[in-house]
């Protein structure tokens, strides 16, 4: 049979659908072959371990080669902590753009997210390695997949994208019909849509949790090598990534095949993802139905054998037969889990993960957060006992399982007695009690306090303060953070003196470390209350600004403001920079000046040496670092008067060696 190239199958993929931009892809796996007896799975080919082992993870990049797209991936030895994230089945994550869990609903436990949304031109990849029984001549591989583009005006080759290869690595040969690129836009691809959360301007097309099926019948004995592979765009802008999930379940047969004696009907349910469905009987001459499940009611005698042509969508995979060997073997084993204890109402599933074609029912109902789940989340009033009845889909096997729901509770509530801040020379303090149980530790700074092991604890140290309570159940649980500040105050300074001009308002400036501020005399302010009053008078006043912090801490600061009865700009004539704290900088003395425009000091040469608008920085007689030479400078200022007056002065003054 003539097998198409990469080259040819994109080509004939590209005609049927139209351009896109990023991948997100989720995918469950689960190995089914058709044989007398159930198969053992690879080890955590489901990520059931809760991590990668046996799994080899990737990174690289990606880029349009002379049309054609060329994915470059490199080992990474382990997980990248942004390209290879797991995830837990519990944790209620939905994807943004498809609104669908993050983790497969099939109850698998974990599920793994490829790549991101930080685009950048990066691809990455996850490949596992299997080896086919010798004896399974019949032999497919199940995954489910979601999938997510966002699609931009790109060219083919430059579009994100991803890739599932399947490989058998004995011979060195691609299994074609089990391999695709997904890259697809608009409507095109069966069961897509437009999401409401678009990316800047771009539109987005996701398709919810869907299993496909592949062959890999004839090749028992081989070794196969599946590779998930997420890629951006090759302009480095658009995203594309992933989510894997691996199913556990490894079945001998169609799910259904295997039936219970006393079962009243069967559903064989055919191979996932395909367009079309045709069941025949042994003799491929009879049709026995046309959708994907095949209802036989009663079942046929054991030993019967069905067959099912399945067409693929346009594009994906090839048209295949399978067939399915009926027998009434099926043993059916219930399983409430483990006995589980519930603190403060937080839930615990019980059960285990579902089977195919297994029903489920839990009684009583109550907490549940369904009777017919197969690991249903309980969360009851009081201690439970629950049990599950699993049968067949067709209501035999009937199996019981019971599972012992324990629930308590602690108090976790905090009593503050006293103040959360108080100043050190109040002498206050803070009491922090919790309701007595089992066992109390009290933290501060999420570090156990020492010997602080009792209902109350007196707090001597700014800090954030919690307990960690258990119970005689084993409940562990742990209060709010409480924080308790101790001030100490803060030391009383005179403000430099202000100039005001007679007649003219002039803003006021306090230090802004308290909750309170009071200025006294209140003559002549606006407001004594804030930090900023509003001085308008005719005569110098000296403020006491009493500053009183949330803890109580009192600080007592001074300011004199000088009247003043016209703006002025003075200069010294002369400096000294030697660093002997006495005149070392040159800077102006401004009186009833609130704005300063530019303050420039020229060399002898015309050279400027300084410039600021600070009129407290002054210059330190250094030139590119190296002290200035003893010369005349000359100085130029300009600024904006209490008057609202431009005010423009120059000068001369000597640097003093």
């Amino acid at each position: 049979m003539h097998l198409p190239t990469k080259s040819s199958y994109l080509t004939k993929t590209l005609q049927r659908f139209s351009i896109v931009r990023c991948t997100l892809v989720s995918l469950a796996v689960f190995l089914l072959s058709i044989s007398s007896s159930a198969q053992t799975c690879p080890a955590n080919i489901d990520f059931e371990q809760g991590s990668f082992n046996g799994w080899t993870c990737y990174v690289g990049n990606t880029a349009s080669v002379s049309g054609e797209n060329v994915i470059s991936l490199v080992n990474n030895n382990g997980p990248s902590a942004d390209r290879h994230k797991l995830y837990a089945a519990n944790t209620g994550e939905l994807d943004p753009f498809g609104n669908f869990p993050v983790t497969c609903p099939n109850g698998s436990g974990y599920s793994v997210k490829l790549g991101n949304n930080m685009g950048g031109g990066e691809a990455e990849g996850i490949s596992y390695e299997f080896t086919i029984p010798a004896n399974q001549n019949y032999y497919s591989l199940i995954y489910y997949y979601a999938v997510v583009f966002e699609a931009p005006n790109h060219r083919v080759s430059e579009q994100p994208r991803m890739e599932i290869e399947v490989m058998n690595l004995t011979d060195n040969v691609p299994i074609e019909c089990a391999s695709f690129t997904f890259i697809a836009s608009g409507s095109s691809l069966p069961g897509f849509q437009y999401s409401n959360n678009a990316v800047d301007t771009t539109s987005v097309l996701y398709k919810t949790w869907s299993p496909v099926s592949v062959d890999l019948s004839g090749n028992a004995g081989k070794r196969i090598r599946l590779f998930f592979k997420t890629a951006d765009c090759t302009f480095r802008k658009h995203f594309g990534y992933a989510y894997i999930d691996v199913n556990t379940e490894c079945s001998g047969s169609f799910t259904g095949a295997t039936y219970c004696p006393d079962d009243t009907a069967i559903n064989v349910v055919g191979p996932y993802g395909f367009q079309h469905y045709t069941w025949y009987d042994s003799s491929m001459t009879n049709i026995l139905g046309n959708q994907q499940i095949l209802n036989l009611s009663p079942p046929p005698p054991a030993g019967t054998t069905v067959a099912v042509k399945v067409e693929p969508y346009a594009g994906y995979g090839c048209s295949q037969v399978f067939y399915a060997l009926l027998k009434d073997t099926l043993s059916v084993q219930a399983n409430a889990g483990f006995d589980a204890l519930i603190c403060n109402k937080t839930g615990a599933q019980i059960g285990t993960r579902p089977t195919p074609g297994l029903v489920y029912s839990w009684s009583p109902s109550a907490g549940l957060s369904s009777a017919a789940s197969s690991n249903p989340t309980a969360n009851p009033d009081s201690n439970t006992t629950y049990i599950v009845k699993t049968t067949s889909s067709g209501g035999g096997c009937l199996a019981r399982d019971t599972v012992a729901v324990r629930t308590s509770i602690i108090n976790n509530a905090m009593q503050v007695i006293g103040r959360t801040d108080w100043c050190i020379t109040q002498n206050d303090s803070a009491i922090l009690q919790v309701q007595p149980t089992e066992k109390i530790q009290w933290v501060k700074n999420n570090l156990p306090i020492n010997g602080a092991i009792n209902p109350k604890y007196r707090v001597t140290s700014t800090g954030n303060y919690h307990a960690v309570l258990t119970n005689r159940d084993g409940c562990s649980l742990s209060t709010a953070d409480q924080p308790i500040n101790i001030e100490i105050p803060t030391r009383p300074m005179a403000y430099p003196v202000q100039y005001a001009v007679v007649n003219y308002p002039l803003t006021l400036k306090a230090r802004t470390f308290g909750q309170t501020v009071q200025w006294n005399p209140p003559l002549n302010l606006n407001n004594p209350n804030t930090v900023s009053p509003i001085f308008n008078g005719v005569r110098d006043q000296l403020y006491t600004i009493t500053i009183t912090t949330r803890g109580g801490c009192i600080t007592v600061d001074t300011q004199l403001v000088k009247a003043i009865k016209q703006v002025e700009v003075f200069v010294p004539t002369a400096f000294t920079p030697n660093s002997d704290g006495k005149n070392d900088l040159l800077r102006p003395i401004l009186l009833g000046i609130k704005e300063t425009r530019y303050f420039r000091i020229y060399n002898r040469w015309g050279q400027v040496v300084f410039e600021s608008k600070d009129p407290a920085q002054g210059w330190n007689g250094r030139l590119n670092g190296q002290p200035a030479s003893m010369q005349t400078l000359v100085w130029m200022y300009e600024g904006l008067g209490l008057d609202n007056r431009i005010y423009n002065q120059k000068g001369t003054t000597i640097l003093m060696r």
